[in-house]
């Protein structure tokens, strides 16, 4: 912010660095004795006129950061067990949840250490894992259909048909 933006604006830094101080200190959570007053002013003046400096330039400084990742991308996919988390090196089954509490999507995440659009963001074995369980509980099946692999399925014939064979087999094959 230039002298000519704060002329138009009406508040100098000092005006500003004050306004903020006094807001600061009038919360009750912050227990400031008197004699330090005068240092935090000074350094919140220097903070705002470091902001109206180089706002704009701050924020493209700090995305144009280049990010280490802690691991490389085929060390993190080499065990089925887990996937090895660029941000921290630790094993995770699911990225997603430790993506969300670091802030990211996972295509922040795949842009920001340069993987491919298809790197997988749970382990082969959890997803594995999870997908039999679910076709054991019947998941993703059409309503009336059985738990049977396709290959077995039994043909269908009439309800009269199988009713009498269920009452044949009840007699033990005896007719009247």
């Amino acid at each position: 912010m230039s002298d000519q933006d704060q002329v138009e604006l009406g508040v100098s830094s000092v005006e500003l660095a004050t306004e903020l101080t006094v807001a600061w200190l009038s919360n009750s959570n912050n227990r400031v004795s008197a004699d330090d007053v005068p240092a935090f002013l000074a350094k919140m003046h220097e903070t705002v006129n470091a902001l109206a400096a180089g706002g704009a330039a701050g924020g493209e400084a700090e995305q144009a950061q280049e990010y280490t990742p802690a691991t490389t991308a085929r060390k993190s996919l080499a065990s089925r067990e887990h996937i090895i988390s660029m941000i921290d090196g630790k094993p995770y089954k699911t990225l997603r949840r430790h993506l969300a509490t670091n802030g990211m999507t996972p295509d922040e995440y795949r842009t920001r250490y340069s993987l491919k659009a298809d790197y997988p963001m749970v382990a082969p074995a959890y997803s594995e894992s999870r997908s039999a369980m679910a076709k054991t509980i019947g998941l993703g099946r059409k309503p009336g259909q059985t738990n049977s692999p396709k290959g077995e399925a039994k043909p269908k014939g009439s309800k009269a048909s199988s009713a009498k064979a269920a009452a044949k087999a009840h007699l033990g094959g005896k007719e009247k």
